[in-house]
């Protein structure tokens, strides 16, 4: 039943009084206006004058409850809030809105994603500078939450793009060259990888295929060494031969896909950065050379693969990487995506190391190391990088305590043991 004071020429009256209390804050007077002549007229009997008000007139509250209660039986909140609707509370709305979205940035600066690579700061700092989605922060959520879920699984395993959204979206179109989504994650994927935001469609691809998506899987590999498998099939009876003849071997995506009788022994496998590693250990240790997995910088979507194989089969797995900014990124990836622990990547490591060999490259680009906050700081006193090279003789020692340890276990009859 409409109510009898919702007449037009007291509209603007009941608009600025609901306006000013659902404002959120104390109300004393409201400033009306402007108000024509037949608002005017319709104020002053309302309010019993013996003379039109201006066309701008502030009203105190309390003068118009008594009027009123008089004329209806209402106060100004109630007739208000039947004329034009609920009152609100806009100041407590703000503090829920700034509530809500402070929730939403700590829950992404925490997130186990953003916090496994720190690389990912100089893409989390400027999604937060741009805001909500749309003034929301529910739709803001479920799209990075969608992102993030993508870069938790990259690098792929050579997926077609459609397909990889399917698998992790529901949805094969979520990817699509142009969407939201996937502007954001390729802006995540050049902030992990350190290479400019692609521009083109042919960057864009470029940038997908380097996460892993729909590249060839025979061309994508990964180096290995002193792997010595069992099974019948063929990945196995071919890394048992090369290691027995003291050669590293590249195994394709493809074949790790499809390696048919493949079982790894539970023995520690050592992960190196660069291929170098496993080519002194070859030329020291020939056949009894210790396993060996090389990421020939950044782990594509064979050697993310071969951990996870390895890992099932319960092989502890050591990483070690170059002392620079890549380096740090690089191993804070592996950590992200395997189940590897690190092998003489501490603070203290590399400050040993560049005391030896002080005049390297430059570090460049430093992010945060997970596992050690003082390790990037200490990269950036010093100004110059520790590669794998400079600390070879140290791995290799490692590696030698290994070979003597199974050598140990072998004459004894009992199962290599694990390596430091």
């Amino acid at each position: 039943m409409k109510h009898p004071l919702d007449r037009p020429e007291m509209a603007p009256l009941w608009q600025a009084f609901h306006a000013r209390l659902s404002a959120g804050q104390p109300v004393t007077r409201v400033r009306i206006g402007p108000l024509d002549e037949d608002a005017r007229s319709a104020l002053a009997d309302l309010l019993g004058l013996d003379r039109l008000p201006g066309p701008h007139p502030t009203l105190a509250l309390a003068r118009l409850d008594e009027a009123l209660l008089d004329s209806c039986g209402q106060d100004t909140r109630s007739v208000v809030a039947g004329i034009v609707g609920p009152l609100g509370d806009q100041a407590a709305d703000r503090a829920s809105d700034a509530a809500d979205r402070a929730a939403l940035w700590e829950w992404f600066a925490t997130h186990p994603v953003v916090l496994a690579q720190p690389a990912l700061d100089a893409w989390a700092a400027p999604v937060r500078r741009a805001g909500v989605i749309g003034g929301s922060v529910p739709a803001t959520r479920r799209t990075l939450g969608a992102a993030l879920d993508v870069l938790a699984e990259l690098p792929a395993c050579r997926e077609p793009l459609p397909v990889f959204a399917t698998r992790i979206l529901d949805d094969s179109h979520a990817l699509d060259d142009g969407t939201r989504l996937s502007s954001l994650v390729l802006r995540a994927l050049s902030a992990l990888y350190g290479v400019p935001a692609p521009e083109t469609a042919s960057d864009r691809r470029a940038l997908w295929s380097r996460a892993g998506l729909a590249d060839d899987a025979l061309s994508t590999t990964v180096l290995t060494a002193g792997m010595h498998p069992t099974g019948q099939g063929p990945v196995a009876r071919a890394l048992a031969a090369f290691s027995a003849a003291g050669h590293a071997t590249h195994l394709t995506l493809a074949q790790l896909r499809n390696p048919g009788k493949l079982h790894f022994p539970r023995t520690t496998v050592h992960i190196t950065e660069n291929p170098s590693i496993p080519a002194l250990a070859l030329q020291r240790f020939g056949p009894a050379c210790p396993p060996l997995v090389c990421t020939s910088g950044w782990p594509n979507s064979a050697v993310i693969l071969l951990l996870d194989r390895l890992a099932e089969a319960g092989a502890p797995l050591r990483y070690h990487g170059d002392f620079d900014g890549e380096g740090l990124r690089i191993a804070a990836h592996v950590l992200a995506r395997s189940t590897a622990t690190l092998w003489r990547m501490s603070t203290s490591d590399f400050v040993t190391a560049h005391t030896r060999a002080p005049s390297g490259p430059a570090t460049g680009r430093i992010t945060d190391a997970p596992w050690d906050a003082d390790l990037a700081p200490a990269l950036a006193a010093r100004g110059t990088s520790v590669l794998e090279e400079h600390v070879a003789e140290e791995l290799l020692t490692d590696l030698a305590r290994l070979c003597a340890d199974r050598q140990i276990g072998s004459t004894r009859g009992l199962p290599a043991s694990n390596s430091r």
